[in-house]
């Protein structure tokens, strides 16, 4: 008995003994390489349902010629030409009575900007009005004398002196009369009723005041600044390039600009004027631009400043939205349409070789591997990718 329960332990033993060597010398199957690749290929399909597209406002498009453009950066502001500015003086110094004006303020041409008043205007208007008074006289005696002279009643020394008098008191008329016309004072219309002690300085230009570098009972002395004014109708853009850049711009090329105040917005102008000296200093150039529409002058004031860009060479590519495009670790990808039925849509998302680049597209390099229909997920790639 002792024996036969031995011998079944020593069978079972070595039962157990067998299967756990078993257990240790097995290896496990390697995984199928077909299983991997087909993890990586389902890893690059993307599904969704044609509810799931339109809902999330989705769209499809293909692979578009786009116009991209070699772009030269500028910097500058906006400015007035030379005969829309004025800094106003006078050629006679006098006291300031009176001015009423701010910065800001709108003027037209003509207009009185401040009154001088000064004792030594009333000897000027007294002397016109004597020199006046005696060239009649003068005129008539040179009259006389010139045809007495014809017949030999009176002799050449009188006549000479009678032409003498009369030619100095016209041109002393003349010159007075040109400084009353500087003085705003009208020669014509002057009389002893209506001398004055006062004087108008006029606008030279319809415009806008700048500055009022003047005030009330200040005495102002001739050129010296007393107002400024601008008239913006004519505003354009005075930009600087590097000197490098010179010989790729040139007139009539495209300019976008945009204003430190609002940098979302861009404007459009051309360039007008290259400036053909370099300054010494920075070694930039001048460009001259005009706004492509007059009409927006108005939002603009002298003075404000401006960042361009000037498209000094434009060539078309093959290029699509930058929303279809996804950089995904240093690499561009972008999803292209492999299938469609009446539910879904099915992308395959595969590398896209980028170029040249604007503010709404890309270029596509490597277009060989796409056909002329190739369908894109134009918008919504990022959040499929990305997911």
């Amino acid at each position: 008995m002792m024996n036969a329960m031995k011998t079944q332990a020593l069978v079972f033993f070595l039962i157990v003994f067998s299967l756990l060597l078993a257990s240790c010398s097995s290896t496990p199957e390697p995984p199928m390489a077909n299983e991997n690749l087909n993890q990586a290929k389902e890893e690059n399909i993307y599904e969704i349902t044609k509810k799931q597209f339109q809902s999330a406002s989705m769209e499809l498009g293909q692979l578009e010629k786009t116009a991209f453009h070699e772009v030269v950066q500028a910097r500058g502001m906006f400015d007035v030409p030379p005969e829309n500015k004025a800094a106003v003086s006078c050629y006679f110094g006098g006291t300031v009575k009176s001015i009423k004006l701010l910065p800001g303020e709108k003027v037209k041409k003509g207009q009185v900007l401040f009154m001088l008043e000064n004792p030594d205007y009333v000897q000027i208007q007294q002397d016109f009005l004597e020199a006046q008074g005696q060239l009649s006289y003068l005129k008539a005696d040179y009259e006389r004398q010139k045809n007495l002279a014809k017949d030999s009643v009176t002799s050449q020394k009188n006549f000479a002196k009678a032409e003498s008098d009369y030619r100095v008191t016209s041109a002393k008329v003349k010159g007075l009369s040109k400084k009353l016309a500087l003085m705003n004072i009208n020669p014509h219309t002057l009389t002893v009723e209506n001398i004055s002690t006062t004087i108008p300085i006029l606008s030279p230009i319809a415009g806008y005041v700048t500055e009022v570098a003047i005030s009330r009972g200040a005495f102002l002395t001739p050129s010296q600044l007393a107002v400024s004014l601008v008239d913006p109708d004519h505003i354009h853009l005075e930009l600087n390039i590097f000197e490098k850049d010179l010989a790729k711009v040139s007139v009539g090329q495209s300019i976008r600009f945009s204003i430190q105040e609002d940098k979302s917005a861009s404007y459009e102008a051309t360039v007008h004027l290259v400036n053909k000296t370099i300054g010494q200093e920075n070694r930039t150039v001048g460009i001259h631009g005009h706004l492509a529409d007059e009409k927006l002058a108005a939002q603009f004031n002298p003075g404000m400043y401006i960042e361009a860009e000037i498209f000094t060479n434009t060539e078309e590519k093959s290029a699509l939205p930058k929303e279809a495009v996804v950089e995904l670790d240093n690499k561009y990808y972008a999803l292209v349409l492999k299938d469609s039925s009446a539910t879904a849509y099915t992308f395959q998302r595969t590398e896209v070789k980028t170029g040249l680049s604007n503010n709404e597209r890309m270029e596509v390099l490597n277009t060989s591997a796409f056909d002329e229909n190739t369908q894109f997920l134009t918008r919504g790639a990022f959040n499929l990718i990305t997911e």
